[in-house]
């Protein structure tokens, strides 16, 4: 009993001294007054306004990432309070989303703006291909980093306005190696190589990949020398830096140098074996290309593609399918590969028995039956299956349109060749020698022979199948003397005339 009251005892006394150490002590310097508890409050509620800002914020960039325009703004206009994020968000998301003039009514409504509302308006002027409105809003900038210049530089670069690009370039108060990159980039893609080998030797401190581009370009264009010295100087290679050149080397039929670089090389991954194998493929050499195909520790379906390509190329669609019947990864490359090299083998039904089992199609796969229905003679089967293309949705390429237009020419559909000729107008395919030829000849054999002369008179660079197709037309129909000023007009072009058909 007064064990227990002891300790009732000792626990309200504990009590009472925890309440007086709660109490403020008079003159203390830790007394909390009614202004310090205001601030505390006030910053505890903008931690939370800002942590809302940010989610907010977030969920904008993520719709305007899945097109979700309306919905971003939605979220946009129901926010209580926004920051410069928010409107950056939207302004970046409108014209990802190609709805470029919403970002400018965007950024012309912010309270204010900081660098990255400039540069993304920039950016987006750039990729709409609004180069001036660019180049006014860049002068505009109250401040520029070193984004503003890049963004400039790039948007030049994009357009295909290299000398403006390297003007930007000069001008820069400051580099980094985006901006080094950008310049090489835009030499490279359009052909300059000159300037690009003299940009890349101002700098001691290239990246492998900046270097590898350099490098693919030259392998692009054939320039196997230059290609070699680069890839001799870098001193890190990586296994792009070995494929590159092997697959250089492979294209370029110099199959010996492919493979001693090949087997110099420290690391061969599966596009090593797949370029030194294309290569003997390309030259037509099938039996020692399928000797690498057999030896690859690892395939992937480029390897398989190549090899059956090879095949059909060769015309052993033999070897073609048994190595398709194995391919554990068949795409619809390789099944248009096989309709294909089965049409161009004479056999038409199998090309149709696979293109009518494939699971997906694309244009090429149309393109392929369609012209193999032509090559065969099966002209209005051809032509059937360009109208059931049409109504699947999927456009004609260049290959299925010319196939298309050499069939309306021998069974003489001309309304649907003159349908033809409207699409081609609209797609503009018609001024490309490729296809206008094959709108020539169909105008020509029809009897069509001032649209022919259309057709001819729009072609922007003739050839010598475009001449001789309009020499002929006009001979079949007694047109002599307009066919000898063309035939005149071939000899002074110094192009060779064919015999003229009857």
């Amino acid at each position: 009993m007064r064990g227990r009251c002891w300790y009732r005892h000792f626990c309200s006394h504990r009590q009472l001294r925890a309440g007086r150490s709660r109490e403020p002590k008079s003159g203390s310097s830790k007394e909390i007054s009614p202004a310090g508890e205001n601030e505390r409050q006030r910053r505890a509620t903008t931690v939370s306004e800002n942590a809302d800002v940010r989610r907010w914020n977030m969920a904008i960039t993520a719709h305007m990432r899945d097109g979700q325009c309306e919905l971003a703004l939605r979220i946009f206009n129901s926010m209580p309070c926004r920051s410069i994020v928010s409107y950056n968000a939207m302004i970046t998301g409108y014209w990802q989303n190609g709805r470029f003039g919403l970002a400018r009514e965007m950024f012309d409504r912010m309270p204010e703006r900081d660098l990255v509302s400039w540069n993304s308006m920039i950016s987006g002027y750039m990729r709409n291909g609004d180069v001036s409105a660019a180049r006014v809003l860049f002068h505009q900038m109250p401040a520029r980093d070193v984004a503003s210049w890049n963004a400039m530089l790039s948007g030049y670069a994009r357009n295909g306005l290299v000398d403006e690009a390297r003007e930007v370039f000069d001008e820069m108060p400051c580099k980094n190696y985006i901006s080094w990159n950008s310049m090489l980039t835009a030499f490279v893609e359009n052909g300059r190589m000159d300037e690009a080998r003299r940009l890349f030797e101002l700098k001691t401190d290239w990246e492998v990949i900046p270097s590898n581009y350099l490098m693919a370009g030259y392998v692009k264009r054939k320039m196997l020398v230059n290609a070699r010295q680069l890839f001799d100087w870098i001193p890190f290679k990586d296994e792009v830096s070995w494929n590159t050149m092997i697959a250089g080397y492979a294209q370029n039929d110099e199959l010996s140098e492919a493979r001693r670089l090949f087997v110099a090389s420290p690391a061969r991954d599966v596009f090593a074996w797949t370029a030194l194998m294309s290569g003997y493929v390309q030259k037509g050499m099938m039996d020692e290309a399928k000797r690498i195909f057999d030896v690859m520790p690892e395939k992937n379906s480029v390897s398989w593609n190549a090899m059956i390509a090879g095949y059909v190329q060769s015309k052993e669609i033999d070897k073609a399918r048994q190595l398709f019947e194995v391919m554990p990864c068949r795409d619809i490359s390789s099944r248009n590969t096989m309709i294909a090299g089965y049409a161009r083998s004479g056999d038409i039904s199998k090309a149709r028995c696979m293109f009518d089992q494939m699971p997906q199609r694309d244009c090429i796969s149309w393109a392929a039956i369609i012209s193999g229905y032509s090559q065969t003679g099966h002209f209005e089967e051809a032509l059937q299956l360009l109208l059931d293309m049409n109504r699947y949705g999927e456009w004609p390429n260049r290959s299925a349109l010319t196939c298309s237009l050499s069939s309306c020419a021998e069974i003489g559909a001309v309304k649907l060749g003159k349908q033809l000729h409207g699409y081609l107008i609209k797609a503009g395919y018609e001024s490309g020698c490729f296809v206008a030829n094959a709108l020539l000849a169909m105008y020509c054999k029809c009897g069509n022979i001032e649209d022919a002369y259309g057709v001819f008179h729009g072609i922007a660079e003739k050839d010598s199948v475009s001449l001789n197709i309009m020499v002929a037309g006009y001979a079949r129909h007694g047109l002599l003397k307009e066919a000898l000023v063309i035939f005149e007009s071939m000899k002074a072009a110094v192009i060779e005339p064919n015999d003229v058909p009857p």
